[in-house]
């Protein structure tokens, strides 16, 4: 599954400037963005995709892979999840988006069946252990679980997609 696999990882609400409210123009041309880059890995044969279902760039990824589902059945999305309580502690809205992602994926993964501390920290190295391609949003802090990920795929030699989340510019490395 390596080659022809695109992980996704990114920031959470709180790291962006609009927060929840993804009604924002920037959230909304964000969004876009991702959506133009995930058809443009299945241009180039890329067909599955993984995400680890964090709250913003993961379910935003993960819906944007099931839209071109419709379209081209071989997109194949795999729901890695760190542990079964990860949205327990969501607003309603929140877990409902992400149950009904989890309803339509190809499969689920559990990196574990109950939470332990560095359940995120595995579940982002598998997804990087998993994938040929790493496709993030960051914003270049070197603190948290995106800029961790984006290291170790560096240091796993993956292609590394970046788009800046307040430009929009796309970097690629690897």
């Amino acid at each position: 599954m390596l080659e022809n696999c695109c992980a996704f990882t990114g920031h959470r609400p709180h790291k962006f400037p609009w927060k929840e409210n993804e009604a924002d123009s920037r959230c909304v041309a964000l969004k876009a963005v991702l959506l133009e880059q995930i058809a443009a890995l299945v241009d180039v044969s890329f067909t599955q995709f993984l995400s680890g279902m964090a709250e913003g760039t993961d379910t935003w990824s993960a819906l944007s892979a099931l839209d071109l589902r419709e379209k081209n059945p071989a997109i194949k999305l795999h729901c890695i999840l760190p542990c079964k309580e990860q949205a327990d502690k969501w607003s309603a809205s929140s877990r409902d988006l992400y149950h009904s992602i989890l309803d339509r994926a190809d499969s689920i993964v559990y990196v574990s069946r109950t939470y332990y501390k560095n359940c995120m920290l595995d579940r982002n190295r598998f997804l990087v252990d998993h994938t040929a391609a790493l496709l993030a949003v960051y914003n270049g802090e070197r603190r948290g679980g995106t800029a961790a990920t984006v290291r170790y795929a560096q240091k796993m030699g993956r292609e590394i997609i970046v788009i800046d989340p307040l430009t929009r510019l796309i970097s690629h490395s690897g």
